[in-house]
């Protein structure tokens, strides 16, 4: 995992949010909500998701980029951080 114990606490927080939303989307789904109320949570939950691969982006560029990480054998090019980044959108 990239980043310091901070931005890793940051990460899991949005993740566990995101995920607590979604088990409430599936509940909404399944109680007949209405379309508004649904599509409302949906986005929150997609909303969250995004902000953490952001954060994971935002956190590790430095890391990936000068192979500081002990797992990985070599530091990522500008086109390879650029396509994970854009693989978020």
């Amino acid at each position: 995992m990239v980043g310091n114990e901070e931005a890793i606490a940051q990460v899991l927080n949005r993740l566990r949010r995101a995920q607590g939303q979604l088990g409430g989307v599936i509940t909404m789904i399944e109680e007949g909500r209405d379309c508004k109320d649904v599509v409302t949570q949906l986005a929150a939950v997609s909303s969250a998701l995004d902000r953490a691969g952001f954060k994971i982006v935002a956190t590790g560029l430095r890391e990936c980029l000068t192979d500081e990480s002990k797992e990985s054998t070599d530091p990522m090019t500008v086109e390879q951080l650029e396509k994970l980044f854009l693989a978020l959108a």
